[in-house]
């Protein structure tokens, strides 16, 4: 399957990095595309050369130019997969009218093949049932596919999509805690990216069962129980609930 990528920031980059073929890709002028392709190899085009092309074209561009995108390129592509934060199925059926069109959320850990991707499609679609196993393949390339029904696509996009922001955000407070008590900051976060770590392959042994390795963890009125605490009293659970509050049923403009 030949891959195109229409748009060339971050999240295409990361894609790209971790299926690590030559690269067909476009952008709106500002480079990224031939950045990519002296890195990887392959061919910086207009997006009709992508669509033209492309056995799947990757709509990596901004959510906002779904529209300007698809007039100039409908028609032309086989099949349409779509990684655009808040752009629903039924957005995306709309502006691909007749196309085979797959809704995903990946996370950036996929450019390290450690990502997380959410796949939701059009079983409608007769040419569906032929690409589907070919399109999920080809993420798994790149981390864990889970399908979802779109209903669940807005929370897992609040927990997927952002993740690895929010993950970071966590390791670099726990950093900034920790170089206030005398810790270099390189010696910090390595001790907190490997902790990260280690906890989620003990989380994935442990079935996902984050009450008991949290119990594994915790003695009555040790340590970590201090420390829980004090990050309870800090709200820490609410302002997750406020995050999701406000990314799971976000809509771009």
């Amino acid at each position: 399957m030949k891959v195109g990528l229409i748009g060339a920031g971050n999240m295409a980059r990361a894609l790209a990095r971790g299926w690590g073929d030559p690269v067909l890709c476009s952008d709106s002028g500002s480079g990224r595309a031939q950045a990519l392709v002296d890195e990887l190899g392959g061919e910086a085009v207009s997006n009709l050369e992508v669509a033209e092309r492309a056995d799947l074209v990757v709509l990596c561009h901004k959510p906002y130019q779904l529209r300007q995108v698809a007039e100039e390129i409908r028609g032309r592509p086989r099949a349409v997969a779509s990684v655009l934060g808040g752009v629903t199925l039924e957005s995306l059926q709309k502006a691909y009218p007749g196309t085979p069109v797959f809704r995903t959320i990946p996370n950036t850990a996929v450019e390290v093949r450690r990502g997380i991707v959410c796949c939701a499609a059009t079983p409608e679609l007769s040419p569906y049932t032929e690409l589907a196993p070919a399109v999920i393949a080809l993420f798994e390339r790149v981390g864990t596919v889970v399908s979802l029904s779109e209903s669940l696509m807005g929370p897992a996009l609040a927990v997927v999509g952002v993740g690895p922001a929010y993950q970071a955000l966590l390791a670099e407070a726990q950093v900034d805690a920790a170089v206030r008590y005398g810790l270099a900051a390189p010696l910090a976060g390595r001790l907190v990216a490997e902790t990260m770590a280690g906890t989620a392959a003990l989380l994935a042994q442990r079935n996902f069962d984050t009450l008991e390795v949290r119990r594994e963890v915790t003695s009555p009125g040790g340590s970590t129980a201090r420390g829980l605490a004090a990050l309870e009293r800090a709200g820490v659970r609410s302002a997750f609930q406020d995050a999701m509050d406000a990314v799971a049923g976000w809509r771009p403009e």
